[in-house]
């Protein structure tokens, strides 16, 4: 039986699509390398597409899903992407007809069991499970002291549970597959500091925390970078470091 669907992103469902960062191209080659076939791709949690586009590049089609409509929305079409609204226990997918499963900074909040279940349905024999999440981001030493002080203490009481796989970097997220190696992998932007905060603004902890206390938490966190972020205009290259689980069942 799959567990209830907690909503984490409507919301803020434009501000995902405008702010969320995409993935390196290293990372669809490696995952493209795995495999003879690159005919489909399931990406499952596809939020607003960022991973979707990105496997068009080496796969035929790509069926992309998410439980929210609002974050389908904001998908830009793609002649070879069909965006449906389903949850990961539910792809509408026929047996063996897909070469990859992914799940992009989505994994964590999935009923785990269900979409392990319904991954070994749809793949083809010599298939690929892959999901992957981000840390938190990389700047400066010193903004990211400010920015971890509040991912953990400020907003940190408000992440939703599943949270802490993401925490560990997938070390301890369930996978009844063996672990394939991995090389290390990372994406960069250069960000001023208005779409750094927008970029943040996007976390499920601080929706909640407006929700919950009635103030936007991201003005405090916008007091605190002045002191190490002190032009708002000056571009900095932040780095996401990407932990990709794969395995084939």
């Amino acid at each position: 039986m799959t567990t209830q669907y907690h909503d984490h992103f409507s919301q803020q469902a434009p501000e995902y699509a405008r702010y969320r960062p995409v993935y390196p191209a290293s990372l669809v080659a490696f995952l493209a390398s795995l495999m003879a076939e690159h005919r489909a791709a399931w990406d499952c949690g596809t939020g607003s597409g960022q991973a979707a586009e990105l496997l068009a590049e080496a796969f035929t089609h790509i069926y992309a899903s998410d439980p929210s409509a609002a974050q389908l929305a904001q998908a830009r079409p793609h002649p070879r992407i069909t965006y449906q609204v389903g949850r990961e226990s539910d792809s509408g997918l026929p047996d063996h007809s897909v070469d990859l499963v992914a799940a992009a900074q989505a994994a964590h909040w999935f009923d785990l069991p269900a979409f392990y279940r319904e991954a070994e349905r749809v793949l083809r024999p010599g298939g690929v499970i892959a999901v992957w999440c981000y840390s938190l981001p990389q700047i400066t030493p010193e903004i990211d002291r400010v920015v971890e002080r509040f991912a953990h203490r400020r907003v940190g009481p408000h992440w939703p549970p599943g949270r802490e796989y993401v925490e560990a970097e997938y070390a301890n997220l369930p996978f009844p597959y063996q672990r394939l190696p991995v090389p290390p992998l990372a994406y960069a932007a250069s960000l001023d500091r208005a779409e750094f905060l927008g970029y943040v603004g996007t976390w499920s902890a601080v929706a909640r925390c407006r929700e919950a206390e009635g103030t936007d938490p991201l003005n405090e966190l916008s007091r605190d970078l002045e002191a190490t972020w002190r032009d708002a205009a000056q571009r900095h290259l932040v780095r996401w470091p990407l932990h990709v689980v794969v395995g084939r069942p």
